[in-house]
């Protein structure tokens, strides 16, 4: 495949921006008023190596266009997150089609309530959208001390949607944001499709998703259980700038759709909604026995005592991997008693082998600036 051409004029993102993240509106408009790649995203590099990636201003149309029909409108919108990852550039880009004016939350500082009722104070259309990651909302819901910063939970309630992504949020804080009466959207998407493409389970208008099992590519049908997510459509981005050998591994064409190749393992239900299960690379494999990484988290998220969970294989000299779970728990709760339980849990939905045999229990789990959890921390946790 060949190699990519990015235009001297192309927004590009490898780090931090400096400086107040307004100031790349002007270098938006002017990428975003002709055809062809317009943005280079660097993403996290989370588990492997860091690949660019090239966003075209067909793709961040498309993708703008998306999430206003999803959400039912346009208008003024908050930013909370980095503008050098995705979420963050995307609310630059959706305030530009929109025609609206983007508030800024200080990206220098550390994200509180009391930032947040500030900045959200600061807007002044009815009609406003933020986008945030898990801990963002949990430092607002559920924070340490148990009581909530009431102009924060009333900000919240003022949005016409909150998109949710970076990283899955628990069944707890989901349940917490219906109690308080919000509009989270829970998105699932990356860098190669311009963010979130699938909003609470569904595709978003122009969206496609595909589950491959035993090699089944898109343009066949998606056989029932789980499998690696495919995402198709023309939020779908052009490529990695300076590496064809992965943008021909990830990127494919069929039947004139492009499609993005994921990293992720997820189920489609009869009527189309997906589940996201977790990464391919999260099943370890502890003394002969395939676990899911993902499957086991999930099972510790449902705990009501739980309020951050994360499990990872650790190499282990008898087992070749072990099993590690970090859990954040609810103030006040009896640790003993809920590693028991939580033991429990996955054993008797999982068996024995996908019990966690280390556990850590930090105050709150590491983050990258995505939102995603920092994993290399988190290993280290487990020791």
């Amino acid at each position: 495949m060949a190699e990519l051409i990015v235009p001297d004029d192309a927004v590009v993102l490898d780090g931090p921006v400096a400086g107040d993240p307004l100031r790349l509106l002007s270098p938006l408009t002017r990428v975003l008023g002709r055809a062809g790649p317009a943005v280079v995203v660097r993403t996290s590099g989370s588990t492997g190596r860091a690949k660019r990636t090239v966003l075209t201003r067909d793709a961040l149309a498309a993708s703008s266009m998306a999430t206003a029909v999803r959400t039912g409108a346009v208008g003024q919108w908050l930013l909370a997150l980095p503008v050098h990852y995705v979420a963050g550039l995307q609310v630059l880009v959706r305030s530009l089609y929109a025609g609206t004016d983007p508030v800024v939350l200080d990206p220098a500082a550390r994200f509180t309530p009391e930032a947040f009722a500030e900045a959200a104070a600061r807007l002044e259309d009815p009609v406003r959208f933020t986008s945030l990651v898990p801990t963002q909302l949990q430092r607002i819901l559920e924070p340490e001390s148990g009581v909530r910063n009431g102009d924060a939970v009333s900000a919240l309630k003022s949005f016409s949607a909150v998109l949710l992504g970076g990283s899955a949020a628990s069944p707890r804080l989901l349940a917490a944001a219906r109690e308080a009466d919000l509009r989270v959207i829970s998105t699932y998407g990356m860098s190669e499709t311009c963010g979130g493409c699938v909003y609470d389970g569904v595709a978003v208008d122009g969206v496609s998703v595909h589950v491959e099992q035993d090699g089944g590519r898109p343009g066949t049908p998606s056989a029932p259980g789980p499998g690696r997510i495919w995402l198709g459509g023309a939020v779908v981005a052009a490529g990695y700038a300076g590496d064809p050998e992965q943008t021909a591994r990830h990127f494919h064409e069929a039947a004139g759709t492009r499609w993005y190749r994921t990293d992720d393992l997820g189920e489609l239900s009869p009527d189309g909604v997906l589940a996201v299960h977790g990464r391919v690379d999260d099943v370890l494999n502890t003394g002969g026995v395939k676990v899911s990484a993902g499957r086991v988290t999930a099972v510790l998220d449902r705990h009501p005592a739980v309020r951050q969970a994360l499990v990872l294989g650790v190499p282990d000299p008898e087992w070749g991997q072990a099993v590690g779970a970090a859990v954040v728990a609810a103030a006040g709760t009896d640790r003993a008693r809920l590693r028991a339980e939580l033991a429990e849990a996955v054993r008797a939905e999982h068996g024995s082998a996908a019990v966690p045999r280390r556990w850590a229990w930090p105050q709150e789990l590491p983050m990258l600036p995505t939102g995603k959890p920092d994993r290399a921390a988190v290993a280290r946790l487990l020791g």
